[in-house]
């Protein structure tokens, strides 16, 4: 994060407004139906923002109007939450265009993943604003009632978030204490080299993605490891790598990358692509702890 104080956003409560951006790529109103209906059911309401069901070829819109939502949602005192709609492909166009003081005035609950994770990276290096990891409207119909539990618990909350892990398997033992990072492989490596990339210096990283073949991710690692990325973490959370190919490859993949680091490092964490995608905040100091299998905050993540 550049030098500031870290902005935490407010709580959102039952019957707060909550507003749905398409950043990235187009998306259905069919898509989003079940969605919005599990938000206001959940008792929120919903504000579309104008330009939610624009299409261009690969992006929901021109750039110039996705940026206007996003900038319109964070300025709009009935909007207490920003939900995206959807991944994709187009975050990391407007990153350069951003009105990140704007953020800073008016900091709010920001929630996606996937592409969007260069929206949750960008903001809290350059506006310093706690980004939330986790669902998207398209999601929320689908995922695990326990997730989206979570997710309500996360958002409205402010206790330390706690993750377990049970069914994930340790790859090196320890415990490890810093920022909580990270979101999709694909995204953070595209990211790299950018203004927009935070330090990863005595970070936890946590990593996802979906669709991607051995070679590539060994790409990506490789990628990470050459450009100084891993070599100063104080622990690696590895989440869902849905449709990867054989994960006996990419365990052995990681077991190269991480022996004798001396940090610890788990797979098979609930976060992504999957039906377990369990929330978290970026940028809050966090514990991994693989004696206990938790992955716990340690500080306030809202106001």
């Amino acid at each position: 994060m550049k030098k500031g104080a870290l902005i935490k956003p407010p709580a959102l409560r039952r019957g707060d407004g909550v507003g749905i951006v398409s950043p990235a790529g187009p998306v259905r109103e069919a898509q989003l139906h079940d969605g919005i209906k599990h938000l206001e059911s959940s008792g929120f309401e919903v504000h579309m923002a104008p330009h939610v069901y624009a299409k261009g070829e690969y992006l929901a819109g021109e750039d110039p109007l996705r940026l206007a939502d996003l900038h319109a949602m964070f300025l709009s005192p009935e909007i207490k939450a920003i939900f995206c709609s959807r991944g994709g492909y187009g975050s990391l166009r407007l990153l350069d265009r951003l009105d990140y003081h704007l953020v800073r005035k008016h900091p709010k609950i920001l929630v996606g993943f996937s592409d969007i994770t260069a929206l949750l990276m960008a903001l809290y290096h350059q506006g310093g604003l706690v980004t939330f990891h986790g669902p998207m409207v398209v999601n929320l119909a689908s995922i695990r009632s326990s997730s989206w539990t979570h997710l309500c618990g996360v958002l409205c909350e402010n206790h330390p978030v706690t993750l377990r892990y049970k069914e994930g398997t340790v790859l090196s033992e320890g415990r490890g204490v810093g920022p909580l990072l990270g979101g999709n492989m694909s995204l953070i490596c595209h990211l790299l080299g950018t203004p927009f990339f935070p330090s990863l210096k005595g970070a936890i990283l946590c990593l996802e993605d979906r669709g991607e073949p051995s070679y590539r991710l060994d790409r990506m690692w490789t990628h990470l490891a050459q450009a100084g990325q891993l070599q100063d973490l104080a622990g690696v959370v590895v989440g869902q790598y849905v449709d990867c190919g054989d994960m006996s490859a990419f365990h052995g993949q990681l077991e190269h990358r991480f022996a004798g680091i001396g940090i610890p490092v788990v797979t098979g964490f609930p976060m992504g692509h999957g039906s377990d995608n369990l929330a978290f905040p970026l940028g809050i100091q966090a514990e991994l702890n693989t004696e206990q299998m938790t992955l716990r905050t340690l500080e306030p993540h809202l106001l």
